[in-house]
Formats: structure tokens, C-alpha cells, sequence
């Protein structure tokens, strides 16, 4: 335990690998995957690939924490002598996760909890984790680090370059015409999300040969003049993701790559596979 009494939870969507999750004592808070035969939880007791396995037969539903569960976590943590918990949360744009645990922490009386709203998803919002649990293992306090985290919203950035639209439409992200006519043209699109925390479109490329090409812009874009961390992220595209890597880590200067990965099961449902994804912090 810190100094400050202070415990990170982050929900699975935050997509905080697990060693990095144990090595700064990040707690995880888990959405759930629904099949038939059960619900999963992800990044617990199921990853991604049995998601892309089982498609194009099965597409599971998603589900937020429940306000008990929730609250179960929080009990948890007051036993372990908690006194303070940075809660960070996908985009309230994309998700009902916050706002579950803003209602959650509305009810406690013994812990101080700052609910944060990434206004990101995926590792563009588990990345303010990361650096959260770096400021509070160099001595800064609850209050800086929370203050430091909303200044930094602007700073983070996840691009995602997908091989079809077809799964944004079915979870509803985007409209049927759009993902009717993107497949009809074979336009390959890179999403990322807007100041409000809501999924837009930064390019549409007409195949896959100039993909990474344009998503290496993007990302080189955002980049300019920053120290930066980034992360490469994949959705059963190992070798497209690699290759990815090597061209950030060729192009642009000043960058810290903290890993690659797979993307969870959650996020995996909503983009399919085919997905190379980079997130990028500036001056972390």
C-alpha cells in the first residue's frame, strides 16, 4: 500500500494488461460477456480470441457492473485499509460503467473516490492508469495526481485502423447505410474519439495496403513535438500489429513503446478481427 491509502480500479474495458496491473496493484472491475451458456468476465475467464472464434455464428452481448458489485469492491477495499480510490472508466460515451460507479460513490462515506471519465476506451483510457500509478509511486499526492489526470484528457489518443465496419454497426456505433456502403466500396476505416468520448471517423482508406501507412500518420500527427508513451494494440492481427510497431518505432522519435497486445474480449466484440490499434499519451 501507498502512502496515501490510494488503490487504482480500472474497468476491464481500460484494457491494462495483467502484469502491469500487478506490478502497480491496479484493480480490476470486470464488464461482462454474455453467451448463452453463461456469462464471462472479461479479461478474467475470457479473452478475445475464443470472441473471434466463435464468430460469425455467435455474437455475444455486453453488460456494465452491476451498482453490488461495484460496491462489493469498494467494501473490499476499506478492509484492506484503503482510504482513497482513483476509479478510472472507458468513455461515459460509450458506456455505462462511470456512471455506475459515479452512483456508487455517491454512497460512501469512508472512502474519497474520484471517478474519472477517459472520455477514451481501450488502453487510450488504461493509459491514464499507468500513469497514475507512476505519480503515486513517485510520491505525489491523491490530489495532484487526480488534478494532473483531467489536465491530461487532451493528451491521450487511441487510433484503431479496422478491416471491416460490419461489427461497429451491429453494436449500433455506427449506422447501417454507413457500414452498408463502406463494405460495398471496401473502405477501411481508422476510428478514434472525440472530445466527447464518442467514436468518429479520422480516414477512410480504400483497402488494406495504405491502412498502416495512414494510421502511422495519424499517430505521427499527434506525436509532433511530445515525448511520448504508445502502446500498439491488435484484434487477431499479430503480424500486421508487429509490423506496425517496427514502422512507429522507424518514424517517430522521442517515444517510449510500452508493449503490444491483444485487445479484451469486449472491445474485440464491437471491432472483430482484422484491428490494429495504437494509443498514444504525450509528455506522460
Amino acid at each position: 500500500m501507498n502512502e496515501q491509502k490510494t488503490v487504482i480500479m480500472i474497468d476491464s474495458g481500460c484494457d491494462v494488461p495483467r502484469v502491469i496491473r500487478e506490478q502497480y496493484d491496479i484493480r480490476i472491475l470486470p464488464l461482462r460477456v454474455i453467451y448463452p451458456e453463461k456469462d464471462y468476465m472479461d479479461s478474467v475467464d475470457i479473452d478475445p480470441l475464443m470472441v473471434y472464434r466463435r464468430f460469425p455464428e455467435e455474437f455475444p452481448s455486453t453488460s456494465t457492473p452491476s451498482l453490488a458489485e461495484v460496491t462489493d469492491m469498494f467494501d473490499q477495499f476499506r478492509e484492506e485499509g484503503f482510504e482513497k480510490v482513483i476509479a478510472v472508466c472507458i468513455s461515459s460515451g460509450l458506456s455505462g460503467t462511470f456512471n455506475t460507479i459515479r452512483l456508487a460513490a455517491s454512497e460512501e462515506e469512508d472512502l474519497e473516490v474520484f471517478v474519472f471519465d477517459s472520455k477514451n476506451i481501450s488502453i487510450g483510457s488504461g493509459l491514464f492508469a499507468i500513469w497514475a500509478a507512476k505519480q503515486l509511486k513517485d510520491g505525489r499526492s491523491f490530489e495532484e495526481v487526480t488534478r494532473g489526470m483531467q489536465d491530461k484528457i487532451a493528451d491521450s489518443k487511441v487510433f484503431f485502423y479496422m478491416d471491416t465496419l460490419k461489427y461497429l454497426q451491429r453494436g449500433g456505433r455506427i449506422g447501417r447505410v454507413a457500414s452498408t456502403l463502406g463494405e460495398v466500396l471496401k473502405l477501411k476505416p481508422i476510428i478514434s474519439c472525440d472530445e466527447n468520448g464518442v467514436y468518429y471517423t479520422v480516414a477512410k482508406i480504400r483497402g488494406a495496403k495504405f491502412g498502416k501507412l495512414r494510421l502511422l500518420e495519424e499517430v505521427a500527427k499527434f506525436c509532433l513535438g511530445h515525448r511520448t508513451w504508445i502502446v500498439v494494440e491488435e484484434g487477431d492481427a499479430h503480424e500486421e500489429a508487429l509490423a506496425m510497431q517496427k514502422m512507429i518505432e522507424d518514424s517517430i522519435a522521442d517515444k517510449e513503446i510500452l508493449y503490444e497486445q491483444q485487445i479484451t474480449a469486449t472491445m474485440a466484440i464491437n471491432t472483430g478481427p482484422g484491428l490494429v490499434g495504437v494509443a498514444v499519451m504525450r509528455e506522460p
